[in-house]
């Protein structure tokens, strides 16, 4: 069996609430790249008001969607085409 290198990365959700608005931002930490940073943010319903925590589980999980959309498109720009012309 061959063994594996392991790698982690951290991702902190912070959740603001200011109001009706939640705000949430989540930040991938990596050895190799700057911090990426998705945002999200959810209104209150006044109906979701017996369990307070709906907005900060649709924000986190927007937030958390955006940084998804942002950590592949920095795949794709890692992406490297091989060098030279190409052949017709």
């Amino acid at each position: 069996m061959v063994a594996m290198d392991a790698e982690e990365r951290t991702v902190r959700i912070h959740i603001t609430e200011d109001g009706d608005d939640t705000r949430a931002r989540a930040v991938l930490t990596t050895r190799d790249t700057a911090d990426l940073t998705g945002r999200g943010r959810a209104r209150s319903n006044p109906v979701d008001r017996p369990v307070p925590e709906i907005g900060d589980e649709f924000a986190a999980s927007r937030d958390l969607e955006d940084l998804a959309v942002r950590l592949h498109d920095v795949a794709a720009g890692d992406i490297v085409t091989p060098a030279g012309p190409v052949q017709a």
